[in-house]
C-alpha cells in the first residue's frame, strides 16, 4: 500500500470492540430492516390505493423512496464492515466516489422534498379553494422531476471537483465516503473546493430554511387571523409532523458539515454523520403515514399489514 495514488483506500468505518460487535450489528440491522419495510409498505400502499394518489400522498412516495435509498447507500457496507478488522476495510476509489455521490444525493434530496412539502402545506391551508387547481398531481411531478434534477446538477459538480484533485492519501477517516472525505485525500489547494461547497450548503440550507420560515409563518398569520378549529387543527398537524422531521434533519446534517472542520471531533461528527443517514429514514413513514392523524391511511396501513 505505500503507493499514495492507489485506487484501493481504507475505509476507517464504524469503530466498534469486539464485545459490541454483535449488538452493534444486530440494533444496525434492525433499523435497516425497519427502514425498508416502513418505508416500501408505505409507498406500496400509495401506489395501490387510487384513492391515495393525491399531492400530499404522492410527496410521502418522494420522501420514502429516497430514505431507502439514503439508507441502502450506507447501511449494508457498515453491516458487513463490523466483522472486518479496521486495518482490513478496503474500498475501491471508484465505489468511494459513488457511495459519495450517492450520500449527497440523499442528503439534498431531502432538503428539496421538504421544501415541496412546506409549499403544498402552505396551498392546502393559505388557498384551500385554489389547492386543486395549483396542486395538481402533474404539479407535484414537475416539482419532484426538478427537485432531483437541480440536486443531481449540483451534487455532480460538488464531487467532480474532489475527483479531480490526485490523492497523496489513502485513508478514509469516516463511517462512510462523502465528498470532505475524497477531497481530503489529496494535498493539492483545495480553495475551489471549499468555496463551491461552501456555496453549495449555504445555498441548498438558505433555501430550505428560507422557504419554511417563511412558509410557516405565513400559515401561523392565516390561523391567527381565522377562528376555524378545522383550519387550526390542519395547520397544527403540518407544523408537528413536518418540522419535527425537519429540525431533526437540519441539526443533524449542520452538525455534520460543521465538525468536517474540526478534525479533534471525530467520534461527534460520526455520531452526527450516522444520525442524519439513519434517525430521519427511521421515523419519516412512521411519522408521516401514522402517527399523523390521516384516518385513510391508518385505516388502509392495518388493513395491509393484516392481510399480508
Amino acid at each position: 500500500m505505500e503507493n499514495q495514488t492507489s485506487d484501493i483506500l481504507l475505509l476507517e468505518g464504524l469503530q466498534v470492540s469486539p464485545d459490541a460487535s454483535i449488538p452493534t450489528f444486530t440494533l444496525l440491522l434492525l433499523i435497516y430492516i425497519f427502514i425498508m419495510f416502513s418505508n416500501i409498505v408505505l409507498v406500496i400502499l400509495i401506489t395501490l390505493d387510487s384513492s391515495l394518489h393525491q399531492p400530499m400522498y404522492l410527496l410521502f412516495c418522494n420522501m420514502s423512496i429516497n430514505d431507502v435509498f439514503g439508507a441502502t447507500t450506507i447501511i449494508p457496507r457498515m453491516l458487513r464492515d463490523i466483522f472486518i478488522p479496521s486495518s482490513d476495510r478496503y474500498i475501491h476509489y471508484v465505489d468511494c466516489v459513488i457511495q459519495a455521490f450517492c450520500v449527497h444525493i440523499y442528503a439534498g434530496s431531502s432538503h428539496t422534498i421538504l421544501m415541496i412539502m412546506a409549499f403544498d402545506r402552505y396551498v392546502a391551508i393559505c388557498n384551500p379553494l385554489q389547492y386543486a387547481t395549483i396542486m395538481t398531481n402533474w404539479m407535484v411531478v414537475k416539482l419532484s422531476v426538478l427537485a432531483w434534477a437541480v440536486i443531481f446538477i449540483m451534487v455532480t459538480i460538488l464531487v467532480g471537483l474532489s475527483v479531480r484533485l490526485s490523492r497523496c492519501r489513502w485513508i478514509i477517516f469516516n463511517p462512510f465516503c462523502d465528498n470532505a472525505s475524497l477531497f481530503k485525500l489529496s494535498c493539492e489547494n483545495i480553495l475551489i473546493n471549499n468555496i463551491y461547497g461552501l456555496g453549495y450548503t449555504v445555498l441548498l440550507l438558505g433555501s430550505s430554511i428560507g422557504s419554511v420560515t417563511i412558509t410557516y409563518l405565513r400559515i401561523a398569520m392565516v390561523c391567527l387571523s381565522s377562528k376555524s378549529k378545522t383550519l387550526n387543527s390542519r395547520a397544527l398537524q403540518t407544523y408537528t409532523t413536518h418540522l419535527t422531521m425537519y429540525v431533526i434533519m437540519f441539526l443533524s446534517g449542520i452538525v455534520m458539515v460543521l465538525l468536517h472542520r474540526f478534525p479533534h471531533l471525530t467520534e461527534q461528527r460520526k455520531l452526527a454523520s450516522m444520525m442524519f443517514h439513519v434517525v430521519p429514514p427511521a421515523l419519516n413513514a412512521v411519522i408521516y403515514g401514522m402517527q399523523i392523524k390521516i384516518k385513510e391511511v391508518r385505516q388502509k396501513l392495518f388493513m395491509f399489514m393484516r392481510n399480508s
